[in-house]
């Protein structure tokens, strides 16, 4: 028999050891027990009426970055061959006109769109704008009684918040699983915009284009990208925040594109040397390197070697964040500069312009270029206003092949096949008429790389 006194301590003891394994105090254990949440299914159960399956056929071809890259498995079980059969999913985002929000590549150059709803209604979906560079893509649906998903506040959101990937993983139906946020702020595969979710919720092919929900049920992100070996779940995926895919969701419904400001500027990430040489007492901002000729940047007088620190109060954290705040922007915005000139805090005030203004040329790439916009170098100028020839990236689609290669906005192509480029029009007839791989030589951040595009 076990006397009582010790029966006591081991009572005490256990008590003790299932306090320290959760972490709390012994007297909060009793208010956080109530807390925890059984089930996710009654949120679910609200969420998952505003998923949609969504398949593709027609001259669809998903990026081989992308989650839905097992559009030839899908195929095989559909037996749809030889048409190229796809499956992702989508969200719907108003109920009242049946508005479904997804990603680009999941429903580009698609020719027959088909939408089948949680209740098993299918219809057959209209395009209604798509943007490839933020992989954002809007289809309407001609059905009544929906569910929409209300947009979160994905600003809100903390490494370590729980959060649920919804799709149609391999083709298998409606899905969810559960993680975490794994980091904010993340670049994903194939380039394009920054500041992406990263979620080590199970995400896989055909998860494409479904929401990220939070606990609370709202939208948080759209599910975009994973990184793994023949395009597995490794719990490394990857989601377009929510704040970033309304304002695209916006643009796309009212214009079927989005209208992006031009600044006119080609900007780096400011290092720990380049401020001490530029006499900044500061660790982070974009250094201005190049300026379009006729820009409203030359036009509201920055210069080359000017810092930008913010923008309208935003704080600029490095060249890939200025880009992300100016794509917040809609043209003919006011926009104040905050910016450290030869040491000094300086701003400056103009109005944004939008992509395409006068004096800027835009080229639209295909070949092995295709998805790629390029703008006339000879535009630009750099210290001494010195011209240089060759052809500025200003967009690469996400997905694409120059995109998964490396390629990026604001890179200067070169060379093409070790030949030197004088023009975006040369560099098109190179990509046009080269085999692949085609190799680029890319003028980055004051360095020579070289990249190849399959």
């Amino acid at each position: 028999m076990i006397p009582a006194g010790f029966r006591n301590f081991l009572a005490a003891a256990c008590f003790a050891l299932a306090t320290a394994s959760t972490g709390y105090p012994a007297k909060a254990a009793s208010s956080f027990v109530p807390t925890i949440q059984a089930s996710l299914a009654p949120m679910l159960e609200r969420v998952l009426p505003t998923v949609v399956i969504i398949t593709v056929q027609g001259r669809n071809e998903s990026p081989a970055g992308g989650p839905d890259s097992s559009s030839q498995q899908f195929s095989a079980l559909a037996d749809e061959a030889p048409q190229t059969q796809t499956a992702g999913a989508g969200v719907i985002i108003d109920a009242a006109n049946g508005y479904v929000l997804t990603n680009n590549h999941v429903v580009q150059n698609g020719d027959e769109i088909t939408v089948t709803l949680n209740d098993g209604r299918s219809f057959q979906a209209e395009p209604v704008g798509n943007d490839a560079e933020t992989d954002l893509a809007v289809i309407r649906i001609p059905a009544h009684d929906l569910t929409a998903l209300p947009f979160g506040d994905s600003s809100q959101l903390r490494v370590g918040d729980y959060v649920v990937a919804i799709g149609n993983p391999f083709g298998l139906g409606q899905t969810a699983t559960m993680g975490i946020v794994s980091a904010l702020g993340r670049s994903g595969p194939g380039g394009g915009y920054e500041k992406l979710i990263q979620t080590d919720a199970s995400i896989n092919p055909g998860n494409s284009g479904g929401p990220l929900v939070g606990l609370d049920g709202n939208l948080v992100g759209i599910n975009s990208a994973i990184i793994g070996p023949s395009g597995g779940n490794v719990g490394i995926g990857f989601a377009i925040p929510a704040a970033m895919a309304k304002q695209i969701t916006e643009q796309l419904i009212a214009h079927g594109k989005v209208r992006r400001v031009q600044l006119g500027v080609v900007v780096q990430d400011l290092t720990a040397d380049l401020a001490k040489a530029f006499g900044a007492d500061i660790r982070s901002g974009a250094v201005v390197n190049q300026i379009l000729l006729g820009s409203v940047a030359e036009g509201a007088g920055v210069h080359v070697g000017d810092i930008i620190t913010a923008v309208n109060g935003a704080s600029v954290e490095n060249a890939a964040g200025l880009k992300n705040i100016m794509s917040t922007m809609s043209p003919d915005a006011p926009a104040k500069l905050s910016m450290i000139r030869h040491g000094n805090p300086t701003t400056v005030t103009t109005k944004l312009s939008a992509e395409g203004s006068p004096g800027v040329t835009q080229i639209e790439g295909s070949g092995l270029l295709a998805s790629v916009v390029l703008s006339d170098v000879e535009t630009i100028t750099g210290v001494g206003n010195k011209k240089v020839d060759g052809a500025l990236v200003l967009t690469v689609g996400a997905g694409s092949g120059a995109g998964d290669a490396g390629l990026a906005a604001d890179d200067v192509i070169l060379t093409i096949n070790q030949q030197i480029v004088h023009s975006p029009g040369q560099a098109l007839e190179l990509a046009q008429r080269s085999p692949a791989p085609l190799l680029l030589g890319v003028y980055r951040n004051g360095g020579m790389y070289f990249l190849t595009v399959q």
